[in-house]
C-alpha cells in the first residue's frame, strides 16, 4: 500500500532552492510568515554534502521551519518526514521533526503530538538525519499518532536549545511508509513475502515454515496467495491458514493444520474435495492437536473407495480416540465400485477352523472378501492371507465345509475401508451420511480393534453392506441411532442380499437404530451384546410371502439382552452356524444366556408357519440353557393368524428338549396367534365324568416343541368329588410324558384343577 503509487498523490515539498515563500518560520499555515527575505536565512550553493541547501541562524528557541503546503494524511496511512542537517558554528542545538495538524475546514486539531524525537548534535560539519513517522494508528514506530481527525499537515522541523547557531538543512523529504506497517495492519502473513515461488516445481517448504513462524508469533493468519506451491516434506502450520493458491505434496507427506483443522481448509489447500478429504484423514491419524475432523457439512463425491490405511500410510495400528463428523460421503457412478469376484480351490479342516489352506491363486484374493461355499455360514470374511504359505485366515469357522472345494470370494467396495489396518481402536463416526445409492457399501472395519462408535449416521442404499467387520475390529463397538435404508426396498425378501451390519466379537451395543427392508438387519457373533430400542422391518408386498431374520445371533451361548425392539416382519434367530458342525455332548454349552424382554413383534400377510423367535442348531442333541422370553408383544395383522410365535429350524440339527434348563416364556401378549406359548404353562383341567386318571395335552403351548419336564403344582379349583358326591381331600399325583400331563387320584373323581407345568428341568 502506497498513496504515491495507488492514488497518485505527490507528498514531497519543493526544494529550498526553488524559493522560500513555501517555507514558514512559524506553524506553516497560509498566513504565517515565510523565510523569503528573512535576515537569518539564505540559500547556499554547492555545499560539499548537500549541494544547494538552506542555511539558517537560530534567533529563537525553538526555531520553526514548516512547509506551507497541505500534505494529506489518511486513516490507515503512514508518512515519514526526514531531513539531513549539520551545524556550521555557534552553540549546538537539538533538532526534531515537527508538524501542525489540520482538520476539516482548515482548523487546527489540538491535543495531538506534533513533534518527533529530539536529536542532539555535538560535532560541527557532521551530517545528522532527523526523522519521524506520522500516522493514524498507535503502532510501534509511529512517533505522532493522529487518529482520523486530521486530514492534512504542515510538516518541517524545529531547532531547539540554542540561539546563534548556524545550521545548514538539506531539502525536507516526505514519503509514504504505509508499507512498513502493511503486514501488521493486515491479519495475515503472505508466504510469498518469505520467498515462496508458487510455480508448482520449486520447493517452497522453507518459505512456508518461515512465514508460519512469523504469523504464529504475531497472532496472524497465514495467507497462501495465488499459485501452486510444492512442499517436499511434512508441513505443520500452526497459524490459521487461508488458501487462495493450492499445494502439491508427495502422497506420503502430511499437511498438519493445527489451528483450523477441518475439511474445508484441506479442500482449499489441495483444490479438490477428494484429495482434501484424504489429506485431512491422513492428518487426523497423526498429530494436529485436534481429536476430530469436522467435515463442516460438506459433501464429498467419491468414484472409488477410500483405503484409509493407504491414505494414512505411516502406521498400521492406531489406538487414540479420533472422530469423523458432520458431512456426507457420496458414491458417484464409477467402475471403481464394481465387486471383485474370485474363485479358488482350497482345503478346510475342523482341526484348524479359521483357515483355508492350499488356496489356489491366493494372490488375487483381496483381504475383506466375503467367502461363499458349501458349509460356509453367513458373513464369513477373509481377515488375512499368507501368500507364500497359500493360507487364508477366516473371520469365523465353517460349519460343515468339505475337505476340499471351490470357493467364491466377493470383495465389496466401501466408501471408507479400514481393512488395511491391523488394528484401530476408539474410532468414532458421527453425523455422517454414507450416500451409497446402490453403488457402494458403507464402512469396513479394521482387522482388529476396540470400542468403535458409529452414531447418528445415515447409510443410504448400500449396495451390499452398511457396516462390515472382517475380524475382531468390532470388539466393544456401539452402533447407535443410525438410519439404514435398503437399496432393495422393492425387492422380494427371498431375493435380497443386503445386510445392514455384522459383528464377530463381544460386547456390541446396538441401540435406537432404524432399518428398512434388508435381508438381515444384523448378523452378530460373540457375546455380551445389548440390542435395544431398534426398529427394523423387512417385509414386502407379497401375500403369505417369505420373511427373513432381523437379528441373527451365531454364538449359541450369546450372553445377550434383546430389549425394547420393534421387529416388523422379521424374526430373532439364535444359531451356531459359525461353529464346526458336531453333535452336542453333556459338556457342550447350551443355546442360551439370552434375554428377550419388552419387545414388539409384528408381521402381516405371513403364512401360518411364520414364527418370531427361532432356534437353528447345527449338529444334533443340542440343549437349551437359559432363554427368557418375558413381557413381549406378539401381534399378527393383515388377516393372518400364525400357529405359534417360536420354533426350531431342524434343517441342520436337533435339540434334546428333555435336557432344557432355564427356559422361561411368560408375561407375553398375543394377537392372532393360535397357540400361546408359555413356560411355566398354567392350564385349567375340567373333568366332567368320574375318573382316577386325568390328562391334559400341553404340547401346543410349550416353547420350541419341548416336553413337560416338571409339574410345579396341581391345585383344585373348587371341590373335587367322588362317586358319592363327597369331597375328595386326597392329593393328586402328577406325571408327564412328552407334552401330556397325567393327573392320578386315589379314587375316581370329577371337578376342576389348575396345573402348572414347565418345559425345563429344575435347577
Amino acid at each position: 500500500m502506497n498513496m504515491v503509487v495507488t492514488d497518485g498523490i505527490d507528498l514531497m515539498p519543493p526544494t529550498f532552492v526553488d524559493g522560500l515563500l513555501d517555507w514558514s518560520s512559524t506553524d506553516g499555515t497560509p498566513s504565517s510568515p515565510s523565510y523569503d527575505g528573512a535576515a537569518n536565512a539564505a540559500i547556499v550553493t554547492a555545499d560539499p554534502d548537500f549541494g544547494d541547501c538552506l542555511e539558517v541562524q537560530t534567533v529563537s528557541d525553538p526555531l520553526n521551519l514548516r512547509y506551507k503546503g497541505e500534505v494529506p494524511v489518511f486513516a490507515g496511512g503512514y508518512i515519514e518526514i526526514s531531513a539531513r542537517i549539520k551545524v556550521m558554528s555557534g552553540a549546538f542545538p537539538s533538532a526534531r521533526i515537527a508538524a501542525w495538524a489540520g482538520g476539516a475546514s482548515g482548523v487546527h486539531v489540538g491535543g495531538l503530538t506534533e513533534v518527533g524525537p529530539s536529536n542532539t548534535m555535538d560535532t560541527y560539519g557532521r551530517v545528522y538525519t532527523v526523522k519521524a513517522i506520522v500516522g493514524s494508528g498507535n503502532r510501534t514506530g509511529v512517533d505522532m499518532v493522529w487518529g482520523t481527525a486530521p486530514v492534512y499537515g504542515h510538516f518541517g522541523l524545529d531547532l531547539t536549545g540554542a540561539v546563534g547557531a548556524v545550521v545548514r538543512i538539506e531539502s525536507v523529504e516526505i514519503r509514504d511508509v504505509t508499507s512498513y506497517f502493511h503486514r501488521k495492519m493486515m491479519d495475515w502473513v503472505d508466504v510469498r513475502d518469505y520467498g515462496a515461488i508458487g510455480d508448482g516445481v520449486t520447493d517452497d517448504i522453507d518459505a512456508f515454515e518461515a512465514a508460519d513462524a512469523a504469523a504464529s508469533t504475531s497472532g496472524r493468519a497465514l495467507l497462501v496467495s495465488e499459485g501452486q506451491y510444492y512442499l517436499s516434506r511434512n508441513a505443520t502450520i500452526n497459524a490459521r491458514c487461508r488458501f487462495e493458491g493450492t499445494l502439491v505434496m508427495p502422497a506420503a507427506k502430511r499437511l498438519m493444520l493445527t489451528d483450523n483443522f477441518a475439511l474445508a481448509p484441506y479442500v482449499d489447500a489441495f483444490g479438490n474435495e477428494v484429495e482434501g478429504f484424504k489429506r485431512a484423514l491422513q492428518a487426523l491419524f497423526n498429530y494436529t492437536d485436534h481429536e476430530s475432523l469436522d467435515m463442516g457439512g460438506l459433501r464429498v463425491q467419491l468414484d472409488a473407495p477410500i483405503d484409509v490405511q493407504a491414505v494414512v500410510g505411516n502406521k498400521t495400528t492406531f489406538a487414540n480416540r479420533r472422530v469423523l463428523r458432520n458431512g456426507q460421503l457420496e458414491a458417484s457412478p464409477s467402475a471403481g465400485w464394481d465387486t471383485e469376484f474370485n474363485t479358488a480351490t482350497a482345503n478346510y479342516s475342523a482341526s484348524d477352523p479359521l483357515a483355508l489352506t492350499n488356496v489356489s491363486g491366493i494372490a488375487t484374493i483381496p483381504v475383506g472378501s466375503l467367502v461363499v461355499g458349501a458349509g460356509v455360514g453367513r458373513e464369513v470374511y477373509v481377515t488375512d492371507k499368507d501368500i507364500a504359505a497359500g493360507r487364508i485366515t477366516l473371520s469365523q469357522p465353517l460349519h460343515s465345509a468339505p475337505a476340499s472345494q471351490t470357493y467364491t470370494f466377493k470383495r465389496f467396495k466401501y466408501l471408507l475401508d479400514f481393512s488395511g489396518f491391523d488394528s484401530v481402536q476408539r474410532f468414532q463416526i458421527e453425523d455422517i451420511e454414507f450416500g451409497c445409492f446402490g453403488k457402494a457399501s458403507g464402512v469396513m472395519l479394521a482387522k482388529d480393534g476396540l470400542a468403535w462408535h458409529i452414531r447418528d449416521c445415515w447409510f443410504t442404499k448400500p449396495k451390499d453392506r452398511g457396516i462390515t467387520s472382517i475380524g475382531k475390529g468390532c470388539n466393544g463397538m456401539a452402533i447407535d441411532s443410525n438410519e439404514f435404508l435398503s437399496n432393495e426396498y422393492n425387492t422380494l425378501v427371498q431375493y435380497r442380499s443386503t445386510i445392514a451390519f455384522n459383528t464377530n466379537s463381544n460386547d456390541i451395543k446396538v441401540r435406537n437404530n432404524r432399518a428398512v427392508r434388508f435381508l438381515h438387519f444384523g448378523v452378530l457373533n460373540g457375546g455380551g451384546h445389548i440390542i435395544s430400542g431398534n426398529h427394523f422391518w423387512q417385509g414386502d408386498g407379497s401375500i403369505d410371502g417369505e420373511r427373513s431374520a432381523g437379528i441373527v445371533l451365531t454364538q449359541k451361548s450369546c450372553k445377550t439382552a434383546y430389549v425394547g425392539n420393534y421387529a416388523d416382519n422379521a424374526w430373532l434367530e439364535l444359531n451356531n452356524e459359525h461353529d464346526v458342525k458336531s453333535n452336542a455332548t453333556a459338556t457342550t454349552r447350551g443355546f442360551g444366556t439370552l434375554t428377550v424382554t419388552g419387545n414388539i413383534f409384528t408381521a402381516g400377510s405371513v403364512p401360518a408357519w411364520f414364527t418370531y423367535i427361532r432356534l437353528a442348531p447345527f449338529g444334533n442333541n443340542h440343549r437349551i440353557d437359559g432363554i427368557s422370553v418375558i413381557g413381549n408383544t406378539f401381534k399378527t395383522i393383515g388377516g393372518s393368524t400364525i400357529d405359534r410365535v417360536e420354533g426350531v429350524d431342524t434343517t441342520e440339527g436337533t435339540f434334546d428338549m428333555a435336557a432344557a434348563k432355564g427356559l422361561m416364556f411368560s408375561g407375553n401378549s398375543y394377537d392372532a396367534v393360535a397357540n400361546r406359548t408359555e413356560s411355566p404353562v398354567v392350564a385349567r383341567v375340567a373333568q366332567a365324568g368320574l375318573s382316577a386318571g386325568w390328562s391334559v395335552d400341553l404340547s401346543a403351548r410349550l416353547p420350541f416343541g419341548g416336553d413337560v419336564l416338571g409339574v410345579d403344582y396341581v391345585t383344585p379349583q373348587g371341590a373335587v368329588v367322588n362317586g358319592t358326591g363327597a369331597t375328595h381331600f386326597g392329593a393328586a399325583v402328577a406325571s408327564a410324558t412328552g407334552g401330556v400331563v397325567s393327573i392320578g387320584w386315589s379314587e375316581p373323581v370329577s371337578g376342576t384343577v389348575q396345573v402348572c407345568a414347565r418345559a425345563d428341568l429344575a435347577a
